[in-house]
C-alpha cells in the first residue's frame, strides 16, 4: 500500500510538473497583435509601447523611396487608419490592399514607427513565371521611385 501510494503520488507530481511547463511555455510564446482601432482605444497606454499592429494597406497610400529605403503607408482595419513608417525594403509580396502585420511603436505624432513589416498571405506557393529573374523584381522596385 505504501509503495503504491508513493508511485501514484510521484506520477501525479511528474504530470503536474509537465503540465505546468507546457502551459507556461505555451503562454509565453504566444504573440498577439492589435488592430488600429484597438490600439487607439488604449489611449495614453498606446504611445511608445512595443506592439504588433495588423490590418490592410490602404490603396494608394504606399510611398516607397528606394534610395533612402523609406517606406510609408496607411494601415486600416476598416474603421481606423494609422500612418506607418518603416526604414528598410518592403517584403517582396508587399502591395496595396494586402494584409500586413507591423512591429514597432506608436508615437505621439500619430505615426506607427515600424521595425518590421510582415505580409499575411496564403500558404499556397506559386512558382515564378518561366524566365523570371529575381533581380528583375528588385530593379522594378527601384524604378518605381
Amino acid at each position: 500500500m505504501n509503495k503504491r501510494f508513493i508511485g501514484v503520488f510521484g506520477t501525479v507530481l511528474v504530470l503536474t510538473g509537465f503540465g505546468y511547463l507546457i502551459w507556461g511555455g505555451l503562454g509565453g510564446s504566444l504573440v498577439y497583435f492589435v488592430t488600429p482601432t484597438e490600439l487607439l482605444a488604449r489611449g495614453e497606454a498606446a504611445y511608445e509601447t512595443p506592439v504588433r499592429l495588423a490590418g490592410n494597406v490602404v490603396p494608394g497610400s504606399v510611398n516607397w523611396n528606394a534610395r533612402e529605403l523609406d517606406l510609408r503607408f496607411h494601415l486600416s482595419d476598416g474603421e481606423t487608419d494609422i500612418e506607418v513608417w518603416s526604414k528598410g525594403a518592403p517584403p517582396a509580396m508587399f502591395q496595396d490592399t494586402m494584409g500586413v502585420v507591423v512591429e514597432g511603436r506608436y508615437n505621439r505624432a500619430g505615426i506607427f514607427e515600424s521595425s518590421s513589416v510582415m505580409v499575411r498571405h496564403s500558404n499556397e506557393y506559386k512558382a515564378p513565371p518561366e524566365g523570371h529573374r529575381p533581380a528583375d523584381t528588385y530593379e522594378a522596385l527601384i524604378r518605381e521611385e
